[in-house]
């Protein structure tokens, strides 16, 4: 049975006031904290209105345009005390029968109650919105009011004084008028529904009232409202056209934790990872179905297996946050499946943005500064590091991009945050994310005798902050090469059978999930300490010596425990062991020896990636420009003689 507008606030005032029992009313209490607290809106758990009246609840999901107000007056009469505050009756956790896609919105959802999750693209700016504009009749200065209930601003057609009644002029007295806050903002799909290559879908969405600027670029919202559509206009003509454009009037807005993902596991999938963990070569299982259609490079394989687990951000008592996720640069000649990698973790990570180098931006990496076409104002759009916010970001050929947008994301990098100062826009949105990255040398393949910083068309600055590089060659060796050519001939033949995986992409990326949801804080054992600052200063010690390079840096020691505890995490422990410390001294001891080692000398120096170029290459520059400054001295300052 259908209930009308008055009917359907008593219901409210009885479920505020008597829900779930009399004795101790949930909402009746919410009431009164609103109150002490100041607030304005009430949040209502959409399953206890199912509970209370199904029937009401159906009504409030097919016909909200009628009789969503309601819940809002009920409020304001149980909320007692005189106020000329605008209290709401917001709802959240509709079910599962309303929570739509953005992709899988249609006409049936028109003038419906909805729920859509996405990704907040844009923010325009907090304008306030006219409801109730009140009028001035020019000729007898009558004051009349007229409700604004469309987009379309309406004004008086004839003045209500008998002794007037014409039909204007009219002036809108502002003094006198009603205002709500209102923002405008757009949401796109999540990241991890866009497999595929699929374009993602742009959703409008309009905030009124108290919870406007409760988001920004970057979040993951679930929003609550009603569809509405206003018909397009031609435009040819300036006539009216038969489609019309969607937008959702929002009546909550919820910030997601993106560090919760959302795949929902099942109890057999939890049975199955827990599983997998009791395995002690769990590690190398993962290990061996990454890329599994590339291979051989175990050791860059077992990276990328620590990057899509990760560790946690610390945060200090000072309010300094030292990052959790691990950057790797896989640098190699062509033809060498660099790309192939990139694509499959793209593909198994939980939430990953893949970009290419050559058709990449600042601006579509960061943020941008854009004018929004229906109000003319700037407005800040998320870019790709923003979306992969808590994900990994893939950027293929990092070399081709130009050097004005690589060094944007410098601070991406460390500080994990992006900061913009653009057309009045001053901001600092989020970008938690790892970055996986490809490149190739200069000249086309890699030189062993050269330095990598002279090989390599990136700055020392943004190579320093790479946990971990490795150099990808293609060397011809007939026992590897014979293996490759076997592993390549079976998946193009009908042996694909022999190359399965261990374990399937879908098990590796519910068994990340897993783990990022249940393991939260990490420790380091003291065994594990004591090795980590064992190795640390043993390696350091070697540059003790005055003319010896410097062979590592605390920024490699942060690297360590970084990696050290995204190993313990593949395991599902909250514990760094001794064994984690030293499978990832082992790993990094790799990457290091294929970087830092100074060709001429043959010892590892860490200023090959932090200045681009060794000790030994400076100490004779530094000779050079000695000679060069004795000469010129000799020469009464006037320059150094060639001969």
């Amino acid at each position: 049975m259908k209930l009308n507008k008055d009917e359907v606030v008593d219901r409210f005032k009885e479920f505020y006031e008597a829900y779930p029992d009399v004795s101790e009313p949930k909402y009746k209490k919410l009431i009164d904290k609103m109150k002490i607290e100041g607030k304005s809106s009430l949040s209502i758990d959409f399953d206890d209105v199912i509970d209370f009246d199904f029937d009401l609840s159906e009504q409030l999901l097919n016909e909200p345009e009628q009789i969503l107000a309601s819940p809002s007056e009920a409020l304001k009469e149980v909320y007692g005390a005189e106020t000329d505050k605008r209290l709401t009756a917001r709802f959240v956790n509709l079910p599962p029968t309303e929570k739509v896609d953005i992709r899988d919105i249609r006409a049936v959802h028109i003038n419906k109650l909805i729920q859509v999750e996405g990704v907040v693209r844009r923010t325009s700016e907090v304008k306030p919105e006219v409801i109730e504009a009140v009028f001035s009749c020019e000729r007898c200065s009558e004051y009349l009011t007229v409700m604004q209930d469309s987009p379309i601003f309406k004004t008086p057609v004839t003045c209500s004084n008998p002794a007037c009644g014409r039909n204007g002029p009219f002036k809108l007295v502002k003094a006198f008028s009603k205002f709500v806050d209102w923002q405008n903002i757009k949401i796109q799909e999540k990241p991890e529904k866009l497999k595929g290559g699929r374009l993602p879908w742009i959703m409008d969405c309009i905030i009124k009232d108290d919870i406007v600027d409760t988001a920004q670029a970057g979040n993951v919202v679930n929003v609550v409202g009603i569809l509405k559509t206003v018909q397009e206009s031609s435009a040819k003509g300036g006539g009216k056209r038969t489609t019309f454009s969607k937008s959702i009037e929002v009546n909550s807005i919820e910030i997601k934790e993106k560090d919760i993902q959302d795949l929902e596991l099942s109890e057999e999938d939890e049975e199955k990872i827990l599983e997998l963990a009791s395995d002690p070569k769990i590690c190398e299982n993962i290990t061996n179905s990454i890329a599994p259609s590339i291979f051989g490079n175990q050791h860059v394989k077992y990276a990328v297996a620590l990057q899509l687990f990760s560790s946690e951000a610390r945060l200090l008592h000072d309010g300094t946050r030292i990052r959790g996720d691990s950057h790797i640069l896989l640098v190699g000649d062509p033809g060498v499946a660099k790309s192939q990698i990139l694509k499959y973790i793209n593909l198994v990570a939980p939430r990953s943005i893949y970009t290419s180098g050559k058709g990449t931006s600042a601006a579509g990496l960061t943020a941008a500064v854009i004018r929004d076409e229906t109000s003319g104002t700037f407005a800040l759009e998320a870019g790709a590091l923003v979306i992969a916010d808590n994900g990994i970001a893939c950027i293929d050929e990092i070399d081709k991009m130009s050097n004005e947008d690589r060094s944007s994301i410098h601070e991406a990098m460390e500080q994990q945050t992006i900061s913009i100062a653009k057309a009045g826009i001053i901001a600092t949105l989020n970008a938690r994310a790892s970055i996986l990255a490809a490149a190739n040398p200069k000249r086309g393949r890699f030189d062993s005798y050269k330095p990598l910083g002279e090989q390599i068309d990136l700055l020392p600055t943004l190579l320093s902050r790479f946990d971990l590089i490795f150099i990808l060659t293609d060397k011809p060796k007939e026992s590897e090469d014979k293996k490759i050519a076997e592993h390549i001939l079976k998946l193009h033949s009908n042996e694909k059978e022999s190359i399965i995986p261990i374990l399937e992409t879908e098990d590796i990326r519910k068994y990340a999930i897993y783990s990022k949801k249940t393991i939260k804080e990490i420790t380091l054992t003291e065994e594990a300490k004591n090795k980590l600052l064992e190795f640390y200063v043993s390696i350091r010690k070697k540059g003790e010596e005055k003319n010896t390079p410097i062979p590592i840096t605390a920024r490699q020691l942060e690297s360590l425990i970084r990696l050290s505890e995204a190993r313990a995490r593949m395991r599902l422990s909250d514990k760094v062991m001794v064994e984690d410390v030293e499978d990832i001294i082992q790993l990094y001891m790799k990457s290091i020896e294929e970087i830092g080692k100074d060709p001429e000398t043959g010892e590892i120096d860490i200023d090959m990636i932090m200045t681009g170029r060794p000790k030994s290459q400076r100490d004779k520059i530094t000779v050079i420009m000695d000679i060069i400054s004795n000469l010129d001295k000799k020469n009464n300052n006037e320059g150094a003689l060639i001969s």
